[in-house]
């Protein structure tokens, strides 16, 4: 019985592991034997750690029925804030670099947040503007130049380089956030806030839920992991430029619908995000490896996004329809 309730309230994790297994023999088999390599997958994973980190701050907005197109764009700004801090001296530390590029994350998150929270302004029609401003401003930092490797400095670039007990860095990073997240949305008073405002944001408020606070607080959340990921993006491309980013929103959501992160609110859990972002790291590492066109990537991409948002509905909609045949009797 306790086996039973398991499968059952773990259907979609268990599904995408399956997936992913299945999905991961394929490949091997067609890539002649490349996949299943020590350094294929230590590549795949530390590819995948940036999108993995931000995807966490995408599923908190998605749970409460938001969405946040600006997060390529506030990835883009910090990174170019610390990448052109770093131009000018190299001398300053990677940390400080990091703690920069999140408060910056933080700003502009909080803008959005308040956006959304006091102005009632629709998410999607509020980030979609602030998506634009925030590429503005990259532009203007950037200055028309990029940030290059040499100038970042060797010593900043081995963040996304080294190894903390033979992990890769950002490896460990994407872990540590998970760990907080799962902690804060599973444990806290407030993490179960977030879920209620997505279930319904006026039951919330009529039960005491202070939701324009709460709103602000996941887009706020949202902009930290973008700042940090936007600068671990660059560490390990060891590039900053105007461009930076472009498009990556798509992918973020991508893991989140992947992970079974509801568009309408109120379900999604961190283990499922996780996987998500790892099938999109499999998926983005395994087509070029048995040499898929790029022109079908994309296309590829798409539609295992559609199949995916598919079956999150029709898993709801299966859900609901149990609870409310319990109800019945």
């Amino acid at each position: 019985m306790k086996l039973k309730k398991f499968f059952s309230s773990n259907i979609r994790e268990i599904s995408l592991i399956i997936v992913m297994i299945a999905l991961s023999l394929f490949i091997e088999i067609r890539s002649g034997g490349n996949f299943f390599t020590l350094e294929n997958i230590s590549d795949m994973f530390t590819e995948t750690a940036v999108l993995a980190i931000t995807a966490v701050g995408m599923m908190m907005v998605i749970i409460t029925s938001g969405i946040d197109l600006s997060i390529g764009s506030i990835m883009a700004l910090g990174a170019m804030v610390g990448g052109t801090i770093l131009k000018n001296n190299q001398a300053v530390p990677g940390v400080v670099i990091i703690l920069v590029s999140i408060a910056v994350g933080i700003v502009c998150g909080f803008i959005n947040g308040t956006l959304v929270a006091k102005l009632k302004i629709l998410p999607i029609i509020a980030t979609l503007g602030m998506m634009n401003i925030y590429r503005g401003l990259t532009y203007l930092v950037a200055n028309g130049s990029w940030v290059k490797q040499q100038e970042m400095g060797t010593k900043f670039l081995s963040i996304a380089t080294g190894k903390f007990l033979g992990i890769n860095n950002l490896i460990v990073i994407a872990i540590v956030v998970y760990i907080i997240a799962a902690f804060f949305l599973n444990k806290t008073r407030t993490g179960r806030k977030i879920y209620a405002v997505g279930n319904s944001e006026e039951s919330a408020r009529v039960s005491g839920i202070k939701t324009d606070r709460t709103l602000i607080m996941v887009y706020t959340i949202l902009g930290a992991v973008a700042g940090l990921g936007g600068i671990l993006y660059v560490c390990k491309y060891g590039v900053a430029q105007g461009e930076t980013c472009t498009g990556y929103e798509m992918n973020v959501i991508a893991a989140c619908v992947l992970g079974g992160v509801s568009i309408n609110g109120g379900t999604g859990r961190v283990q499922g995000v996780l996987l998500g972002a790892v099938l999109l790291g499999i998926l983005n590492n395994a087509m070029p490896l048995i040499h898929v066109s790029s022109f079908w990537q994309e296309a590829i991409r798409g539609l295992i996004i559609l199949l995916s948002i598919i079956a999150n509905s029709l898993i709801q909609r299966n859900v609901e329809m149990k609870a409310l045949r319990r109800r019945n009797i």
